[in-house]
């Protein structure tokens, strides 16, 4: 099963990027410019790509991520300190991201005869993001169903749906994921921040799982304030 692994350069999708390549499956890294606050991250998707001796494209959809306009990902708008279980996260939703970047992924799937697409999306994100839950995740695959019927069958491998974060985190241990090669701030310093949404949860992650974190932060210990641990 030929697989394209969307790859943002995060945790996540590095991680899913080494699990279907070491099941043997990867087709290609797919990467996104959607004008967002930067695009640090595509450089390790992109260094990912090559340590994977596997093609990374990138498509730029910028035109499209300016006009949903109003998060804290895309336009001029302070990046919130804190957990994703916390209200204010939600300033870092971008309407429909996933379900755009997923249809290009899918066309372009069906155009180089790849037999599935994959997505890093999992149980934390559902707190806060709609597209992410695996309520859409049915609903996508049956719309893309519908979409390529007699043309090509292209299934969304999400392996990550219903697990946590500290879940991936084990899961990309087992594949050998340099950890230290992948980058979640949203903030986009020259180190991650350790107080934005994503730094809080990679943290924890970490701990959760009990593997070494090898990411240097800002804030080494604003997460155990954000998460209640002692």
């Amino acid at each position: 099963m030929d697989t394209i692994v969307i790859c943002s350069g995060g945790l996540d999708s590095v991680s899913l990027a080494h699990k279907v390549a070491g099941e043997g499956t990867l087709r290609g890294l797919l990467s996104f410019d959607y004008g967002q606050r930067h695009v640090k991250e595509v450089e390790f998707a992109a260094a990912c790509a090559k340590r994977l001796g596997v093609p990374h494209k990138i498509v730029d959809i910028s035109g499209v991520g300016a006009a949903l306009s109003g998060s804290a990902l895309t336009d001029d708008v302070e990046v919130p300190d804190g957990h994703y279980a916390e209200e204010t996260m939600k300033i870092t939703i971008v309407p429909n991201r996933n379900a755009i970047m997923l249809t290009i992924a899918f066309g372009m799937a069906a155009a180089e005869k790849a037999d599935a697409v994959a997505a890093a999306v999992h149980g934390g994100d559902h707190f806060i993001y709609p597209d992410c839950r695996p309520g859409f995740v049915e609903a996508f695959q049956a719309m893309q169903d519908k979409a390529l019927e007699g043309v090509a069958e292209v299934r969304l491998y999400t392996p990550f749906l219903t697990g946590s974060k500290a879940d991936i985190v084990t899961e990309g241990a087992k594949w050998g994921t340099p950890f230290a090669e992948t980058w979640s701030c949203y903030k986009g310093g020259d180190v991650h921040c350790g107080r934005c949404g994503t730094c809080v949860e990679r943290r924890e992650a970490f701990h959760l799982a009990g593997v070494d974190d090898p990411t240097d932060y800002v804030d080494a210990q604003f997460w155990k304030a954000a998460t209640g641990v002692a």
